[in-house]
């Protein structure tokens, strides 16, 4: 803000930092902001109002200068009348949506002003939802620190990591989630795969010898639309290695890649998402790969339990990751794992929440998740297993 008020060109600029009460505002903001502003010459600090005043510019003599206000969310009708040039909204979630929507908003418009949000998520409220549309938005910049990625502990060096640990000792399992990993999904009970399940495989690690003999599988997820990304997931038993995204790429460009991948990780069963991926398929089997289609639509193999094959993946996916499966540590994949819900049919049958409805509340295909998600479409026999059918005669189905 401070910044922002020097490079403004316009007569008295006004500029608001809001938190949810007076007290707290003043607390968090009104030493700072005397701090950094303190070595501009001839501010002016009004004690009693909360804010500072910076020397007016020589066009404009007469007038105010540039000011910045601390004000608390519980006075919303302080702020109503007046135009703002920027404003933050501080732990939003605990602010009253109409603060926004019927004073903020408008006053921004006059002077055509800026705004940022800023949070801990308390649940799928109004501070979610201006997230999401944000994420839609390309008008917008959104971001999401979680503790573990944030590098804030990095102060601590060798400490650091101890003493989140020490954090999470203290905090119960919904205020670590909440405030410390981000989640605005953490007061749902419908969600397939919690946020603390993910963060547990992003920690595991295993050597190359406790996973020799499992099988190597590749999963595709080819772009259905223009924004989306094709992503190529690789996974050897419990662990998923870092996957190769491909935006802005046509079917042959990826069948060739698809093909490469192939060839250096050799893989006992490659899956391809069949919704758009036709022509991939195809041209794989021309160059004489072994590749299965996947519909994730289509019939599921525990036809008693699952809807279709979509959650039929997700959810061996998500007891993978429950018995100790090893994911890389990337903030998208994290959170396209941990946003869709599960529900039930009237025959009891279990579905997941439509892949659009996910695209709506991220703003984005959940396409990494997706990739991993086809790795688990079909069983798939160890390779000594598979060594074995092929040199030996048996009446026995393995």
């Amino acid at each position: 803000m401070i910044k922002m008020a020097i490079k403004n060109k316009n007569r008295a600029p006004h500029y608001a930092y809001i938190a949810p009460y007076r007290n707290q505002a003043k607390m968090i903001a009104w030493e700072y902001l005397k701090f950094y502003a303190h070595v501009i010459p001839q501010l002016r600090v009004n004690e009693s109002e909360l804010y500072v005043e910076l020397p007016r510019r020589r066009a404009y003599e007469g007038s105010a200068g540039a000011r910045i206000h601390i004000v608390g969310a519980d006075h919303p009708d302080a702020l109503r009348g007046g135009y703002w040039d920027g404003v933050i909204l501080d732990e939003y979630a605990q602010i009253k949506k109409e603060l926004w929507d019927e004073i903020i908003n408008p006053a921004i418009a006059d002077r055509k002003g800026w705004v940022i949000f800023i949070g801990t998520p308390k649940g799928q409220n109004h501070f979610y939802d201006i997230y999401l549309k944000a994420q839609k938005n390309k008008d917008w910049y959104t971001a999401l620190y979680r503790a573990e990625d944030s590098g804030i502990f990095a102060e601590y060096g060798r400490f650091g990591p101890e003493e989140l640990r020490r954090m999470k000792a203290d905090m119960t399992r919904l205020a670590i989630r909440q405030e410390l990993e981000c989640d605005f999904t953490a007061s749902a009970s419908n969600i397939l795969i919690p946020i603390d399940t993910v963060t547990a495989a992003t920690e595991r690690t295993y050597r190359s010898e406790e996973i020799a003999g499992a099988p190597k599988i590749l999963g595709v997820d080819v772009a259905r639309f223009g924004d989306d990304s094709s992503v190529l997931f690789r996974r050897q038993g419990l662990v998923a290695y870092p996957p190769m995204i491909l935006d802005n790429v046509d079917n042959m460009a990826l069948a060739g890649q698809v093909a490469e991948e192939i060839r250096r990780f050799r893989p006992d069963a490659v899956f391809i998402d069949s919704g758009r991926g036709e022509g991939v398929i195809d041209r794989l089997r021309q160059l004489g790969h072994r590749v299965t289609e996947v519909n994730f639509g289509a019939r599921a193999d525990d036809v008693g339990r699952f809807t279709n094959k979509r959650i039929e993946m997700w959810t061996r996916l998500a007891n993978w990751l429950d018995e100790g499966g090893s994911i890389p540590n990337i903030s998208e994949l994290k959170t396209e794992l941990t946003t869709p819900e599960y529900a039930f049919t009237k025959s009891g049958h279990l579905y997941l929440e439509s892949k659009e409805n996910i695209k709506e509340k991220l703003g984005r295909s959940p396409d990494i998740a997706d990739a991993l998600a086809l790795t688990f479409a079909y069983r798939v026999a160890p390779p000594e297993m598979a060594m074995a059918r092929r040199k030996c005669s048996t009446d026995y189905d393995f």
